[in-house]
């Protein structure tokens, strides 16, 4: 039985308040939905837009627990949360926690992340775990070089990924990595794409792939639709609807994939949530992936996912040398320009290649990749490089 809206409505409960924890929020507003966000940070991202915030550490067990109590449903926006205490606080309250976390688990150590995708036929690149460097030198013998040192655990944003060019560099990447490794064969691909997943009630869905320009291990860019052909975005939507069949829990997925030789597509890394390279779906689709992951794991029916028009999404990142107080110069060109959406975090320091908010620019006709104007996306994207390159945290007065 569908649940009436009432004044209080739910709560749901999110451990993290950075800048997902934010739009999560705006987004569950009118779907009569409150947040509580549990983060370590005084006045994190979210708070300003959020019920309440419980200032506490991702593990900690009573502010995790006092979060349950004052929750309807549970949810995460942040890896670092753990997974044995959402588990056992789910026993102790009832408070239901989606995704389950069990998914959590898997996806947080990469290797068993990469194994459960292999053991169900989901290509992804060939990989071995390693230990030390005798086992990294190994695996290379095997995969050839370069590849890619990933940490097994904790990495995000380009930490915790190294590139390894020589069987020589064994010790010195595994000491950067600093923990437990795994090594992947570098895959010579044709591009970057993303696939945002919902899993509901009995529901599953799509969005439109994405394709993804990273640099330094960072997202750059989403381009909406990706420059591809549709029998590789057909095949991106079947691989990633494959990788939602294994994820156990309601919520939206990030399934990061490759474009390899020959139009094969594998997939690179999941994430449990709202992903970086979907923050295009708030002005290009009808139903945000933020607004998606509310309805989801409140047990409500799935929005729509369909794209509303060609849309580039650019991230703002932190141009400075070293950390200062955040302010963001030269948005007025943003603001006045149409179709742009400026999205900023509130955070209140910026540092080198800090994520610090989102720029994006929508083209007319959702129908194709050109506009009523005929500006292809090719043309979005150089746009909007221009809008984010106006923008800078350098006082250069």
């Amino acid at each position: 039985m569908a649940t009436p809206l009432s004044t209080p409505g739910p709560t749901l409960g999110v451990v993290g308040g950075g800048q997902l924890g934010r739009m999560l929020a705006k987004a569950a507003g009118p779907l009569g939905v409150e947040l509580v966000v549990l983060d370590p940070t005084p006045d994190c991202p979210a708070a300003p837009v959020c019920r309440d915030q419980i200032v506490g550490e991702f593990d900690d067990a009573d502010a995790v627990r006092e979060l349950a109590e004052r929750a309807d449903f549970l949810t995460f926006e942040i890896e670092l949360a753990d997974p044995d205490l959402l588990d056992r606080v789910r026993e102790e309250t009832g408070v239901p926690v989606h995704p389950s976390p069990d998914t959590l688990r898997t996806i947080q150590d990469k290797l068993v992340q990469k194994d459960a995708l292999a053991e169900v036929g989901v290509p992804v690149p060939e990989y071995r775990a390693v230990d030390d460097a005798d086992e990294l030198r190994d695996a290379l013998d095997e995969l050839g070089t370069p590849a890619m040192v990933k940490a097994r655990e904790g990495g995000y944003d380009g930490r915790g990924n190294a590139p390894i060019e020589s069987p020589d560099d064994a010790e010195a990447v595994l000491d950067e990595i600093g923990g437990a490794a795994m090594v992947e064969a570098f895959v010579d691909y044709e591009r970057e794409l993303s696939v945002i997943g919902v899993k509901g009630d009995d529901e599953v869905a799509t969005f439109p792939a994405g394709e993804n320009v990273h640099r330094e291990e960072i997202l750059r860019e989403t381009i909406v639709p990706a420059r591809a052909d549709e029998a590789v975005r057909q095949r991106a939507h079947e691989v990633a609807t494959d990788v939602l069949e294994l994820m156990d829990g309601r919520g939206v997925y990030g399934i990061e994939l490759f474009q390899g030789p020959d139009d094969e597509i594998l997939v690179n890394e999941i994430a449990p949530r709202p992903h970086n390279s979907g923050h295009w779906t708030i002005e290009g689709a009808v139903a945000s992936q933020f607004e998606q992951h509310v309805r989801a794991v409140t047990g409500r029916p799935l929005g729509s996912t369909a794209q509303r028009s060609p849309t580039v999404m650019t991230n703002l990142l932190g141009d400075v040398e070293e950390t200062q107080p955040a302010q963001l110069r030269g948005v007025d060109e943003v603001l006045g320009t149409p179709r742009a959406g400026l999205h900023w975090y509130g955070k209140r320091d910026v540092r080198p290649l800090r994520k610090m908010g989102h720029v994006t620019l929508t083209g007319d006709d959702g129908s194709s990749g050109t506009s009523d104007e005929g500006a292809s996306v090719d043309d979005l994207l150089a746009r909007a490089r221009e809008l984010r390159d106006a923008a800078t945290f350098v006082d250069e007065s």
